[in-house]
């Protein structure tokens, strides 16, 4: 080796095994503690008070059920369980539980009162989820091992475990599974002021300065989600003000109402196309090419929420206040048949009381 290739300093690792500063504050983000957690009050109530009695019994926590539109914690509260109870937690979801092997490995290696959390629960298929009924009461597995004539039942006995389950469709959800959860609970939107702790909180645990009136614009247009930390850093803003926040959500298309592209192209295609409604949610899908689940459980409940959606039997409708925020006059209902009475010329139909010619 010559000498030039000694003295040639070793090259800079660009992945280290070593956590840095900013991996830290970026894995704290999260609430650690039902403390730390803003909102959900009453969910949280309930929490503290079924943790505090499984710790005086010293037993496993009944089995969780959270519920709810997406993005609202059920994955951070799951967290927050496990670590209350000062157990272990496992993490998978129901599309990836295949067969009733996969979820057998998964209950076996629990420790005593450790918590399994199966996101999007319902996506289990019935096989598993059949698996899943005695483990859940009896704490005990039945398996069938080999095929044929050959073929035996081997029952296991498994540690009490709590299962946490969340769902954002608990309608999907058959009755013999919803019914083996002894807690469920049902997570609902954060308020404007709720949003403003949580922006300012995270902003907090990143060390960047923020303004009252950059939370509050944060927590009006966010819809739930503090989205400006990136934009900001971008920009190397002193603070985060209401300017910056602006700056950040324009750029995301976020619009003054916490409304972005795809809800605007929601709201246009039923005003433009269908003359405001109704329509039916397939229609609707095919026309702005997009799956139903993600109208019916990202794009809707929002709107429906503002009061800019209306969802009835015959079909998705906009409100006035939806064809005022797209600028629009709000367009005549198409005409409708002639009154029956009408027809047979009994008093008292739509021209009743009219003067005669």
């Amino acid at each position: 080796m010559s000498a030039a290739a000694a003295e040639r300093p070793p090259p800079e690792r660009l992945v280290d095994r070593e956590l840095g500063a900013e991996d830290g504050a970026e894995t704290s983000i999260r609430p650690l503690t039902l403390a730390e957690f803003v909102g959900q009050q009453a969910v949280r109530e309930n929490l503290a008070i079924f943790i505090s009695a499984a710790r005086a019994r010293g037993e496993a926590l009944d089995h969780v059920l959270f519920h709810g539109p997406p993005g609202l914690g059920k994955t951070t509260l799951a967290q927050i369980v496990a670590r209350e109870l000062g157990v272990g937690f496992r993490a998978t979801s129901g599309p990836v539980i295949v067969r009733a092997g996969d979820l057998a490995a998964l209950l076996t290696n629990l420790q005593p009162r450790d918590v399994l959390f199966i996101d999007e629960i319902h996506r289990l298929s019935p096989a598993v989820e059949e698996i899943l009924y005695p483990a859940m009461e009896d704490f005990q597995l039945d398996l069938i091992i080999g095929e044929g004539p050959a073929a035996r039942s081997v029952r296991i006995d498994l540690p009490p475990f709590t299962l946490v389950g969340a769902t954002t469709r608990s309608g999907l959800i058959t009755r013999p599974l919803r019914e083996r959860f002894g807690i469920p609970l049902r997570m609902n939107f954060y308020t404007p002021a709720e949003l403003e702790l949580i922006v300012r909180r995270g902003a907090g645990v990143l060390g960047l300065p923020m303004t009252a009136d950059g939370a509050a614009e944060i927590a009006r247009r966010a819809r739930g989600t503090p989205r400006v930390a990136d934009i900001a850093a971008f920009h190397r803003a002193e603070a985060v003000d209401r300017a910056i926040a602006d700056l950040a959500l324009t750029r995301l298309d976020v619009d003054k109402n916490g409304l972005d592209a795809m809800d605007r192209r929601y709201l246009g295609c039923i005003a433009t196309n269908y003359r405001g409604g109704p329509v039916g949610v397939e229609t609707l899908a095919a026309a702005l090419s997009e799956q139903r689940d993600v109208l019916e459980e990202v794009i809707e409940p929002y709107l429906l929420q503002q009061g800019l959606l209306q969802r009835t039997p015959r079909g998705r409708m906009l409100t006035d206040l939806g064809f005022r925020y797209l600028g629009l006059a709000p367009l005549a209902p198409p005409a409708s048949q002639l009154d029956l009475l009408d027809r047979l010329g009994v008093p008292g139909g739509a021209d009743d009381g009219e003067d005669e010619p």
